[in-house]
């Protein structure tokens, strides 16, 4: 069962969500920001603003998932104007972030991340992934560009939204099996086999 916005409010305060915003964010001071916080079935989380990197291609390599090259990945700088802080994703590129929420989900929940519509429709589309019951740590966020232009992505306003599904209690949850991506930090965090 998809779980509603009082559910998510209960669970926020016994840590599932962290920091939390109990309401839809759209302005901050007198800013339009792209909105995050909790919504009627579901929460709009944040782009951190400490990480964002950005494959390159390196001449004569081809990115392997078993053997990561941490050099095909490239820092980008921060910018800042009267509209936010950002990140610049260049056009048909691929990035990846890091949210700034913390996630500690219950064992009989897995949340899908899903893009937001206001990405979506600038060409910038948020890979479809999910957190598994039990898992923690800050989301590692991964965004493509499939336009032709250059596009920004907002530091501390909404990026993605998250969708908590509940199941019957599982097994084995990813914290009982040790998952390789448990309690990430917030940064970046690259495949790992």
């Amino acid at each position: 069962m998809l779980k509603n916005d009082a559910w998510i409010t209960q669970m926020a305060r016994t840590g599932m969500i962290q920091p939390f915003e109990p309401a839809l964010i759209r302005q901050v001071e007198e800013r339009r920001v792209i909105s995050y916080g909790l919504s009627s079935f579901g929460y709009d989380i944040r782009l951190s603003p400490l990480e964002f990197r950005i494959f390159r291609h390196i001449p004569g390599t081809v990115v392997d998932p078993k053997n990561f090259n941490p050099e095909n990945l490239e820092s980008t700088s921060l910018h800042e104007d009267a509209s936010g802080q950002f990140f610049i994703l260049p056009a048909h590129s691929y990035g990846l972030g890091v949210a700034l929420e913390r996630l500690a989900l219950p064992d009989t929940i897995t949340a899908l991340c899903i893009g937001k519509s206001t990405y979506a429709r600038i060409g910038v589309i948020a890979n479809l992934t999910p957190a598994e019951a039990s898992w923690r740590g800050h989301l590692t966020l991964e965004f493509s560009n499939s336009s032709s232009a250059d596009c920004r992505i907002y530091a501390n306003e909404g990026v993605v939204q998250l969708l908590f599904l509940e199941g019957e209690p599982c097994k084995v949850s990813y914290e009982a099996r040790q998952g390789k991506y448990q309690d990430q930090p917030q940064q970046v965090i690259v495949a790992r086999v």
